[in-house]
């Protein structure tokens, strides 16, 4: 492979010239003959017994061309963006073919985005305000509450009716003018009486009943509700309540603290809630102000960003998002569907935040460059160490997986955030100052109808309607 060319067509975009010989280029075309071979019928000849030259001669000399070419390609454009030093990104490469024969190689220009060269504002001095924080006591029993709820146990009730607040276990079938509908039916369905979670009216038609009753209840399905044919519909269901059982909570002593923590008195739990407390809000407090320092350094970034670099951030962000709508049983397809947008309407929200996180990076990049901050091994091994043992893998594997010269940078970059904040005038306050453009009215909030498709039916509320409550 010979880089021929380097040629500068616009604003970090260049094109390269590559020169694949005759030699590489026969050898490439001997490679797709060995590997198409098989599947190629030549009359005199067993199937897949067929020379090259006979083939070639059958079907023109260029048969194996885009094979051969597609062979070579990757190695020779990685070889050439090498030998250019362009610090080239992840982006669609066009791709021109100036000449190609058996003979002479290949002779092609391709077309590739780079890194672009930016000029930072003040980075050093910035100024900013960090809140000071405390805890109240009131913060700790909310957080000891909290503990005591997610340790009460279910004690099941015989001496009176259900009531709100109630879990009942009851068996239910759903009938629309007389005839069960399907997804209508369930036994043994343990249901918290006003939590929400079916349609509206069922759940308060069960209160006031008693364990061994069989009963109707009247409903109306909600407009909006996800299948079309009982969208708005009346229907009866046929109920049998089984259980009913009520939440108790356990006494708040020292007994209960040595049963869900680590300590032996009440006292020291407290104690340990009122520290993570302080963490928590403490860490909130820095965030805080390294967005406040991130969106200083950005605004006086000059230069021109590569569109292709947003958009590379914003499938990151979309593949993120997808993977937490997978594990919470969801695909992006169907949020899309319930949320009645389109992709394009998703990654346009995401937008800002892609921008500023791009030209974040590049700024904290560039301060890697002009104070020349580097990661020590010390540093990289304790990144891989942490890694292994966040994978649950050997370090080993972790060097194999991660580039070093990737943790190189990204140990630099992290660096340069804690020498933006050395480096800045910081304001300790009670309350950070209100800025002009914080004072402006917010605007309202407006909610995309709810339209939903789902076929499945049930007592319970679709899990579009469950989604869109969670997203508003």
């Amino acid at each position: 492979m010979t880089l021929k060319e380097t040629k500068k067509l616009d604003v970090n975009r260049y094109q390269l010239e590559i020169v694949i010989d005759g030699e590489a280029f026969r050898e490439a075309i001997k490679s797709a003959y060995f590997k198409n071979r098989k599947d190629i019928v030549i009359p005199g000849f067993r199937k897949g017994k067929a020379p090259l030259s006979v083939i070639e001669a059958r079907y023109g000399k260029e048969v194996f061309f885009e094979d051969a070419l597609n062979l070579l390609y990757g190695d020779a454009v990685e070889a050439a963006i090498k030998e250019s030093g362009l610090n080239v990104i992840n982006d669609k490469m066009d791709v021109d073919v100036v000449s190609i024969s058996k003979e002479e190689g290949v002779d092609f220009k391709v077309s590739v985005t780079t890194y672009p060269e930016i000029e930072l504002g003040e980075y050093k001095g910035l100024k900013a305000e960090k809140v000071a924080v405390k805890v109240d006591m009131e913060e700790v029993e909310r957080d000891l509450n909290a503990m005591v709820e997610r340790n009460a146990r279910m004690v099941e009730v015989t001496d009176r009716a259900a009531a709100k607040g109630d879990a009942v276990v009851i068996d239910y079938e759903g009938f629309k003018d007389g005839v069960a509908f399907d997804g209508g039916k369930a036994e043994g369905q343990t249901l918290e009486l006003g939590s929400g979670s079916f349609i509206p009216g069922f759940e308060e038609q069960i209160e006031g009943k008693n364990i061994g009753d069989e009963f109707e209840i009247n409903v109306t399905f909600p407009e909006e509700y996800g299948a079309e044919d009982l969208a708005g519909k009346e229907a009866v269901f046929k109920i049998k309540l089984h259980e009913i059982k009520v939440r108790e909570l356990p006494a708040v002593d020292d007994e209960f603290a040595k049963d869900v923590s680590e300590f032996d008195t009440l006292s020291d739990l407290k104690a340990d809630l009122e520290k993570k407390i302080l963490d928590r809000k403490q860490k909130a407090s820095d965030e805080e102000l390294e967005n406040d320092l991130v969106k200083q350094i950005v605004d006086g970034i000059k230069g021109e960003i590569p569109e292709a670099m947003y958009e590379n951030r914003l499938d990151q962000q979309v593949q993120d998002f997808a993977y937490r709508l997978q594990m919470q049983g969801m695909n992006l397809e169907t949020y899309l569907k319930y949320t009645n947008s389109t992709i394009d309407d998703f990654k346009k929200s995401f937008r800002p935040q892609a921008e500023m996180q791009v030209k974040f990076r590049l700024a904290l990049e560039k301060i890697v460059e002009l104070e020349a901050i580097k990661a020590t091994d010390e540093e990289i091994e304790a990144e891989i160490k942490r890694m292994a043992e966040s994978y649950g893998m050997e370090a080993d594997k972790v060097k194999e997986m991660v580039p070093v010269s990737e943790l190189e940078k990204d140990i630099a970059v992290g660096k340069a955030i804690d020498f933006v904040k050395e480096n800045a005038v910081i304001t300790e306050v009670l309350e950070k100052t209100e800025k002009a453009e914080e004072k402006k009215p917010a605007a309202k909030k407006t909610t995309a109808k709810k339209t939903t498709t789902a076929k499945k039916t049930t007592a319970k509320k679709t899990t579009a309607e469950k989604s869109e409550e969670t997203a508003e």
